[in-house]
């Protein structure tokens, strides 16, 4: 069973560093189809012939495969809970090598590398929920750019300030960030009493759900269609280059908070937005899906 489970989180880490999710693909030539500013268009086609190479060459669609965050969705009854952290990065292990992956992680006292994609801490393996009634294992793998990650954002904000404050703190990100995330991008909001779950929850925004999905309260998903109108309009476009086109949507997550907390976080996912997942059954069978 170590080899089951290792060999079907090996499969989704090379599915999600190979071929986009539809989602994201369509999005993608939609957006090349709408956009009529040339210089814009000449980078969304280099991006779409980007994607068709790396599935018909079999290589990873980004040089930057990222550092690996493992999603896990753990049934109670799956028989071999106790193994699965040790197997994940054991996986991470091998996909660097048979995939290959680039080695990304570096002590940041030191600059040592391991070369394999492993670390103090990482892989980052976020336990995600644990299902009492069920007995199978749900890895999604997100390998997470360097690019979009470097101008993630957090803001502790005054309660007082309420609802508006969320636009005014998005936009600012999404100014700073120009260019840099590699756009067209999907932006994660967060937002909770607590710094670490805002960021948290931006993060899941911004990586697991499926572009064109709206939050299931209409308030949010309101406020997700008017974020995303609003960012395009500002002119930054694919690249840096101008457009009609800076994001491909915009999602918003958030928790309860403490009554003198208000944090927002943002969470960039550049155009390469990876993702797979891995479920696992007690039986030894397993599927790999996007």
């Amino acid at each position: 069973m170590k080899d089951v489970i290792v060999g079907a989180v090996v499969e989704a880490v090379k599915k999600a560093v190979i071929y986009l999710p539809p989602d994201v693909k369509e999005a993608l030539k939609k957006v090349y189809g709408e956009e009529d500013n040339p210089i814009a268009k000449v980078h969304l086609d280099a991006i779409l012939k980007n994607i068709e190479l790396a599935e018909k060459l079999g290589v990873p669609v980004c040089q930057d495969t990222g550092l690996l965050i493992f999603y896990v969705k753990l049934g109670a009854r799956f028989p071999w809970i106790d193994l699965v952290e040790g197997l994940l990065v054991e996986a991470t292990k091998i996909a660097t090598k048979v995939i290959p992956l680039r080695p990304n992680t570096v002590n940041p006292f030191t600059g040592f590398n391991p070369g394999d994609n492993t670390g103090r801490y990482i892989p980052v393996i976020a336990w995600d929920s644990v299902d009492p009634s069920s007995d199978v294992l749900e890895v999604t793998v997100v390998p997470k750019g360097g690019g979009s990650e470097y101008v993630s954002t957090l803001r502790m904000v005054s309660p007082g300030e309420g609802f508006e404050k969320i636009k005014e703190v998005v936009l600012d990100a999404v100014i700073d960030a120009g260019a840099k995330p590699c756009p067209p991008v999907i932006i994660g909001v967060g937002i909770a009493g607590l710094a670490d779950q805002a960021m948290y929850l931006a993060k899941k925004a911004a990586t697991i759900r499926r572009i064109g999905s709206r939050h299931p309260e209409p308030m949010v998903a309101d406020l997700e269609v008017e974020l995303l109108r609003t960012i395009n309009s500002l002119g930054i476009g694919v690249m840096g280059m101008g457009g009609k086109i800076y994001a491909l949507d915009v999602h918003i997550e958030y928790a309860y908070r403490h009554p003198a907390t208000y944090a927002i976080a943002i969470a960039f996912q550049c155009w390469a937005a990876r993702r797979a997942k891995a479920i696992v059954k007690p039986n030894g069978s397993y599927i790999v899906e996007q």
